[in-house]
């Protein structure tokens, strides 16, 4: 069974995906596996989240599909009925964190400061995800927290493009990042699979 730390090795980019469309789901999972990417977090910003989420868990079972942007207790469940294989938060309240494990998968916690990545280790939590990571301090952050907390591993997410990927990507504490530059909604909305399969052909080559 894939670990959370598992989570971190599965490419060295995770799409952030943000569906409007439920009929976008298999075609832009079956775009991102072409492309060599294996792996989706699929956010629940949308009504056609969960749907989404069911259409690729049904249809398109070799990638490893997460579901994102868990900020309620009820999303951990909803999310992990329709068929995600893990889960990630953008930040952690203890509710949502028990919800999470409650549910049995594997999941990134987010973290933006220092204290609570001290606190989600105390808890033996060991991969997170670092959210917002440009606006929290972007490569300078982590290198900072890799001397104190030299046990955790990162998945840092916000505001990263194909072009400051790889400075995350060179530190130790890095594992992946996560990208929503793979699906840009003008792709989406135009139905351009091939662009989003060109675009995760670069991603997987970082």
């Amino acid at each position: 069974m894939t670990t959370s730390a598992d989570l971190l090795e599965l490419s060295p980019v995770i799409p952030v995906v943000v569906l409007d469309d439920a009929a976008q789901a298999v075609p832009l999972a079956r775009a991102l596996l072409r492309g060599g990417i294996r792996v989706i977090e699929l956010t629940l910003r949308t009504p056609a989240a969960l749907s989404s989420i069911e259409r690729i868990a049904a249809e398109v079972p070799d990638i490893v599909l997460g579901a994102g942007t868990v900020t309620a207790p009820e999303h951990a469940e909803q999310a992990a009925r329709a068929g995600a294989s893990f889960l990630v938060t953008p930040g952690t309240t203890d509710r949502v964190l028990d919800a999470v494990e409650d549910t049995g998968l594997p999941f990134l916690p987010g973290a933006a400061t220092v204290s609570e990545a001290m606190r989600l280790a105390e808890r033996g939590l060991t991969a997170l995800k670092f959210f917002p990571a440009e606006a929290a301090g972007g490569v300078d952050h982590l290198k900072s927290v890799g001397g104190p907390l030299p046990g955790l591993r990162f998945c840092p997410t916000g505001g990263i493009t194909v072009d400051t990927a790889p400075r995350y990507l060179a530190l130790p504490n890095v594992g992946c990042v996560g990208g929503s530059w793979l699906t840009p909604k003008d792709a989406l909305a135009a139905g351009d699979f091939d662009r989003i399969e060109a675009l995760a052909k670069a991603a997987a080559a970082l």
